[in-house]
């Protein structure tokens, strides 16, 4: 078992490193912090943001001498602002998943690791962690930024909503990298796996729309295989178990197929 984490640990080093060096990180990272920052100054300040909403209302109900029914606005922003992130991961993870095994094919380095005495789960393990941390990374800012913009809201907001949020976006972050993951082991092109594994998302995403179009049994129990369904569950701060399962399961099943795809490589070698 030791072992087996020293490899974790050596593999996820090894991922780490590689991004804090790639020029295509470092413009990733720039990319996902402009158009988020973007977001977030939109969703606050925009014309049509909740900061104007909420005064308009409170305008308008003064002027008619109507009650205005109260707005939980640090609530709506964060839920706001983590819808917006969901979207912009359907660009920005597909790119960051999309060298991990395919470079390594690529550069003639993944026979190396088919063949080294590491497993292909501690590889696969230590790889999905790399990008996932460098990923967790990009998002501490935002979360800084948020903090900020909802630390002066009267009475306070109560820290699960956000740390919820920022939970489930993170757990919808990892299972789509793992898939992600395993389809870029299939491949030596680092766009092909990235145009897959974009449609896939939008799959996994909408299948929620499928399924209420099917409806029945059939569809309720496909409409539990929404990623959009569970990752909202998160946003809106409640905790369920069912959606922590289901991501769960879809991060184990993407190392699972990554580790059987370079089993398979292995043999074709042998």
């Amino acid at each position: 078992m030791g072992i087996v984490l020293s490899n974790i640990i050596a593999i996820y080093r090894r991922e780490l490193q590689s991004y804090f060096v790639s020029p295509l990180a470092y413009a990733i990272a720039s990319v996902f912090w402009f158009i988020a920052g973007l977001f977030l100054v939109m969703i606050l300040l925009g014309p049509s943001g909740i900061l104007v909403y909420v005064a308009s209302l409170d305008l308008q109900g003064q002027q008619l001498g109507v009650p205005v029914p109260p707005i939980d606005v640090p609530a709506e922003f964060v839920q706001a602002f983590l819808d917006r992130l969901g979207w912009l991961l359907l660009f920005i993870l597909p790119v960051l998943s999309m060298g991990l095994y395919a470079e390594e094919r690529k550069r003639g380095t993944l026979e190396l690791l088919a063949t080294s005495p590491v497993t292909n789960w501690a590889v696969a393990v230590g790889k999905l962690l790399g990008v996932l941390t460098f990923f967790i990374t990009l998002v501490l800012p935002l979360l800084l930024f948020e903090a900020i913009a909802i630390s002066s809201s009267s009475p306070p907001m109560p820290a699960t909503i956000p740390l919820l949020g920022h939970l489930g976006l993170i757990l919808f972050a990892a299972a789509i990298l793992s898939l992600g993951m395993f389809i870029s082991s299939l491949t030596d092109s680092t766009i092909l796996s990235a145009v897959l594994t974009f449609a896939l998302i939008l799959l996994l995403l909408f299948v929620d729309v499928i399924a209420k179009s099917i409806g029945g049994p059939i569809g309720d129990a496909l409409g539990h295989f929404s990623l959009l369904k569970h990752y909202n569950t998160f946003i809106q701060g409640i905790f369920d178990t069912s959606a922590l399962i289901l991501f769960a399961s879809y991060i184990f099943l993407g190392i699972f197929l990554t580790a059987q795809s370079i089993d398979a490589l292995r043999f074709q070698r042998n």
